[in-house]
C-alpha cells in the first residue's frame, strides 16, 4: 500500500494529518488522564471498544482496562515522542520515551516504539507497544 500522504492526494493527506494530530493527543491525554477525568474520557474515545492492544507478546481487547491497570501501578508519568510516521502498510509508528514514578515512589525511565492502526472514522483499532526493556511492564500481563 503506498504512502497516502502524497501531495497529489489531498483527501488522504488531510486524513493523515488528522490521524497524526489524534495520535499526538493520545500521548498528551495518556499523561493527563491519571488526574483528569475529562482527559481519561477523551483518551478512551480515541479507541474503538474492541481495539487490539499488544504489549510484551500479550494481546488484549479494549484500551480501558490497560490504562486503568497502568495507573494502579504508576503515580505519575510523562511521555516524549518522535513524529508519527505513516508506514507503507497504513499503520503509524513512533519512537517514545517515558519517565515515571511508580506507586511505591520509585522512579523509572523507559523507551520503545508504538505502532497504531486507525480506522476510517479516525479511531485507534490497534496499538502495539514494543518495549526496549525486556521485562518492562510485565506486571500488567498477568
Amino acid at each position: 500500500m503506498p504512502n497516502t500522504a502524497t501531495a497529489g492526494n489531498t483527501n488522504n493527506s488531510l486524513n493523515t494529518d488528522a490521524n497524526i494530530t489524534m495520535l499526538n493527543n493520545y500521548f498528551r491525554l495518556f499523561d493527563a488522564s491519571r488526574t483528569d477525568d475529562r482527559a481519561m474520557k477523551d483518551l478512551l474515545s480515541l479507541f474503538t471498544q474492541n481495539a487490539e492492544i499488544v504489549s510484551n507478546g500479550s494481546s488484549r481487547t479494549g484500551f480501558e482496562v490497560v490504562i486503568k491497570t497502568f495507573y494502579e501501578y504508576n503515580k505519575d508519568i510523562k511521555h516524549m515522542w518522535d513524529a508519527w510516521v505513516l508506514q507503507p502498510d497504513g499503520s503509524y509508528r513512533t519512537n517514545w520515551a517515558v519517565c515515571g514514578q511508580a506507586v511505591d515512589g520509585t522512579v523509572y525511565a523507559k523507551a520503545g516504539i508504538d505502532i497504531m492502526r486507525v480506522n476510517e472514522s479516525g479511531q485507534i483499532v490497534y496499538l502495539k507497544n514494543v518495549q526496549t526493556t525486556e521485562d518492562a511492564y510485565n506486571e500488567y500481563n498477568s
